[in-house]
C-alpha cells in the first residue's frame, strides 16, 4: 500500500479528514492574520518579513504555510509547504508545532575566487519542528532564513521507529503571488526568455524566475544547494491564479534524515540590485570541502579550433603573448563524440572535424614548458563509461581541467552522478567546466574546482543584445555562466559591435572565460573543411590590449544600473584596477555613471573603448584616454546594440 503525505494537498489516508485547498490569494482566508501559531522573522535591515503559521483544523493543529512581505507589502500570500510521498509509514496533517528556535548570524567568508573577495553571510533564522498528532507519520523541521537580499527555506524530514528511507513522489512547495505580475519565463536552460504574466507561466519553467512585483520591487524564485535531490522547476498551481508550485524532475529517494535544497525568493528594488545580491545562492551552500586549493586557478581560455599539433602550439603561443592561461581542445579529439565506441583514453581524431595530425602529448608538453594549461572536452557518453579511468589518466598527462559536455541533468540520479564527478575531479586536482543544460545552485562554494558552467544561451546561439540583457538579470543570478564569447566571428557584427563584446566580458562573470570561441591565431592552420563555422583569424587590432588586461575574478563588483532586455552597467575591481562594462539594446540612450565606486581620492586614468566608425580597423573600436576622479560622472552615449568598456587605473 502506498502512503501519501500531502501538506495541504491531495489524497489522504483512510480515516483522516480531507483538507480543502486554500482559496485564491485575494480571498480573506489567504491573509496571514487568518493563520494560527504564527511566528515571524525579519531581515537584518527590517525590510523583509517572513512568517510561518498553521491553517485549518482546531486551535493547535493544521497544515504549514509561509508568507513573505517587503516594506509592509505582501509579496507571497500564505503558501503551502510539503510533499506527496509513498512507500513509508508517513501520514498527513494534522501537524502541531513541537518547538521553534530563532538565531541570527553575521559572518564574513572568503571564497577561493569570485565576484568579490569577501562575502557577508548575514541572516535571521527560524527553525520550526513539526510533529504529526496522529503519531503515524514522520516529523519535519522547516528552516527559514531572512536576508536583506531575500528569503530561503528548506525541509528536514526524519523518520520514526523502523522507518529508514523516504520516497518523495512530488514536492508541493507553493509560491502564491498576490497579483498577476510580469515574469521572464524560459523552459530550458539554453532557451529563449519570454516576458509573460504569471498566469501564463507553463509547467517546467526554469529557475531563477524573475518577477516584476511592482515599480520598486523585483523577485526571483530560485534554488540553492542542489546536490543529491531532483532539480526543481516551476509550474502553475491548479485552480489558483498567479500562483506557482515546485515541479521536480522525477521522484526522490533518501535515507532519513532528508535535507532538501533551499527554495529561495530573492528580493530587491531593481534588477541591478537583484543581480548585486546574487551571493545569496553561495551563502546557502556548504563551505569549501577542499583543503588545498592552490591548484585551482581561474583564467582566460582560447579554444583550439583545428584539432592539430600546429594549431595547439599556435594557441599556446598566443596564450603566452596575450596573457591567457588556458587552451581548450573541444569535441573531436578522441573520435566522434556521439559514438559509444569513441575512447577518451586515446587521441583518435574525428575525421569529420579534423584531418590532423594531432600529437596531444606534445602540445601538453609544449604548453607546460610555457606555463599554459590544457583543458580537454569529454562528453557524457565517455564520462559515464570511463570517468574513473580518465581522471587519473588526465592528471598523469598533465591536463589541468575537463569540460564535461552534454551532461544528464534533472533527475536525482543525474544530479548525484554529476556532483560526484566534480568531487572525483577534485581528488585528482582537475578543474571542471560543465556544459549544456546544467545550471548552478552554488556548488562552486563547496567544490571550487567547478569553475564555470553553461546553462546559458551564449554567443554560439547568436544572441541579440535584447536577449543577452535578459539573461544577465535572470540566469546570472544563479552563478557563473560560460557565455562562449565570440570576437571576430560575423555573428558579432550581425548582432551588435565589437565594443559591445568587450563590455560583455565585464558584465558576464565566469572564472574561466572564453574570449575567442570561433577564432584562431594567425599561425594556426585553416580548419578542416568539414568542421563547419568560419575561418576566423585573430587580427592584430589595438583593443586586444583590453583582453590582455582583464582578469576573470574580482575583489569587488558593483552592478550600477540596468533593466531586463534594455541596458546594463557593471563595474568590477581586481587589485588596484577597475573595469567597467556598459551594454545597450535597441534604444539609443545616454547614461550618466557616477564614478564614486572608485573610492580613492585623486585622479584616475580612464581608458575608454567605444565604437567609432572613423577608426580604420575591421572592428572599429576607438580608444580614448581621459582623466577622471571619484567625483566625476562619466557620460556614455550608446547607440542601439552598442557597448563601451573602460579600464580605470591610478
Amino acid at each position: 500500500m502506498n502512503h501519501l503525505l500531502s501538506i495541504g494537498f491531495g489524497a489522504i489516508l483512510a480515516g483522516l479528514p480531507v483538507f480543502a485547498e486554500a482559496k485564491p490569494a485575494d480571498d480573506v482566508a489567504a491573509r496571514p492574520e487568518t493563520l494560527k501559531n504564527t511566528i515571524k522573522i525579519k531581515s537584518p535591515d527590517g525590510r523583509i518579513e517572513l512568517g510561518f503559521g498553521l491553517a485549518g483544523l482546531d486551535a493547535r493543529t493544521g497544515s504549514p504555510k509561509y508568507w513573505v512581505a517587503r516594506d509592509g507589502k505582501l509579496i507571497l500570500a500564505p503558501s503551502s509547504l510539503g510533499f506527496e510521498y509513498e512507500g513509508g509509514a508517513l501520514a498527513t496533517p494534522p501537524f502541531v508545532v513541537l518547538a521553534s528556535d530563532q538565531r541570527s548570524q553575521d559572518a564574513v567568508w572568503r571564497p577561493v575566487y569570485g565576484e568579490r573577495a569577501e562575502i557577508r553571510d548575514h541572516f535571521n533564522e527560524l527553525k520550526v519542528r513539526l510533529e504529526h498528532t496522529t503519531g503515524q507519520g514522520a516529523n519535519m523541521e522547516l528552516v527559514f532564513r531572512a536576508y536583506d537580499t531575500g528569503v530561503a527555506f528548506c525541509y528536514r524530514v526524519s523518520g520514526r521507529g523502523e522507518d529508514t528511507r523516504i520516497r518523495i513522489r512530488r514536492e508541493r512547495t507553493e509560491f502564491r503571488f498576490t497579483a498577476n505580475h510580469e515574469a521572464w519565463a524560459v523552459y530550458s536552460a539554453q532557451g529563449v526568455y519570454a516576458k509573460v504574466t504569471l498566469d501564463r507561466v507553463k509547467a517546467g519553467c526554469e529557475r531563477p524566475l524573475v518577477v516584476r512585483v511592482g515599480g520598486d520591487c523585483f523577485a526571483a524564485v530560485a534554488e540553492a544547494r542542489l546536490v543529491d535531490y531532483a532539480r526543481m522547476k516551476l509550474g502553475p498551481l491548479d485552480g489558483v491564479p498567479h500562483a506557482l508550485v515546485s515541479v521536480l524532475d522525477g521522484p526522490v529517494e533518501s535515507a532519513f534524515p532528508l535535507r532538501t535544497p533551499w527554495r529561495v525568493i530573492m528580493l530587491a528594488d531593481t534588477p541591478a540590485a537583484l543581480l548585486q545580491g546574487n551571493d545569496l545562492i553561495m551563502n546557502l551552500n556548504d563551505p569549501c570541502a577542499i583543503t588545498d586549493t592552490s591548484w585551482i586557478k581561474p583564467g582566460k581560455v582560447i579554444r583550439e579550433v583545428t584539432l592539430t599539433t600546429a594549431g595547439g602550439k599556435a594557441c599556446v603561443d598566443f596564450a603566452l603573448r596575450s596573457r591567457f592561461q588556458y587552451v581548450e581542445f573541444d569535441a573531436g579529439w578522441y573520435g566522434p563524440e556521439g559514438d559509444d565506441a569513441s575512447d577518451a583514453t586515446t587521441v583518435t581524431l574525428d575525421p569529420r572535424r579534423s584531418s590532423g595530425p594531432l600529437d596531444l602529448p606534445e602540445v601538453i608538453r609544449y604548453a607546460q614548458e610555457r606555463g599554459v594549461g590544457i583543458i580537454l572536452y569529454v562528453n557524457q557518453r565517455a564520462l559515464t563509461q570511463q570517468l574513473d579511468t580518465l581522471l587519473p589518466l588526465f592528471r598523469q598527462w598533465g591536463v589541468k581541467g575537463v569540460k564535461y559536455g552534454f551532461v544528464n541533468v534533472g533527475s536525482q540520479a543525474a544530479t548525484i552522478w554529476l556532483h560526484e564527478a566534480v568531487r572525483k575531479a577534485a581528488e585528482h586536482q582537475l578543474m571542471v567546466d560543465i556544459h549544456d543544460e546544467y545550471r548552478p545552485t552554488g556548488f562552486s562554494r563547496t567544490y571550487p574546482n567547478l569553475m564555470t558552467q553553461e546553462g546559458i544561451r551564449g554567443d554560439e546561439e547568436r544572441q541579440p543584445p535584447t536577449s543577452s540583457l535578459v539573461t544577465l538579470f535572470t540566469r546570472m543570478l544563479a552563478g557563473a555562466g560560460d557565455n562562449t564569447i565570440c570576437y571576430f566571428d560575423s555573428r558579432v557584427r550581425a548582432q551588435a559591435n565589437h565594443a559591445y563584446q568587450l563590455a560583455k566580458t565585464v558584465c558576464f562573470y565566469s572564472p574561466w572565460q572564453f574570449h575567442f570561441w570561433y577564432d584562431r591565431p594567425p599561425k594556426s592552420p585553416r580548419r578542416h573543411s568539414g568542421a563547419g563555422g568560419e575561418q576566423n583569424v585573430i587580427l592584430e587590432v589595438p583593443e586586444l590590449q583590453f583582453f590582455e588586461q582583464i582578469p576573470t575574478v574580482w575583489d569587488d563588483t558593483r552592478v550600477l544600473q540596468g533593466d531586463l532586455g534594455e541596458y546594463a552597467v557593471v563595474a568590477r575591481r581586481n587589485g588596484q584596477k577597475w573595469f567597467l562594462g556598459a551594454m545597450n539594446a535597441e534604444t539609443a540612450r545616454i547614461i550618466k555613471v557616477p564614478l564614486s565606486f572608485l573610492g580613492a581620492t585623486g585622479d584616475w586614468t580612464a581608458t575608454v573603448y567605444a565604437h567609432d566608425v572613423a577608426v580604420g580597423t575591421p572592428t572599429q573600436v576607438g580608444i580614448v584616454r581621459k582623466r577622471v576622479s571619484a567625483e566625476t560622472a562619466m557620460e556614455l552615449d550608446l547607440s542601439p546594440n552598442d557597448g563601451t568598456a573602460v579600464v580605470f587605473e591610478r
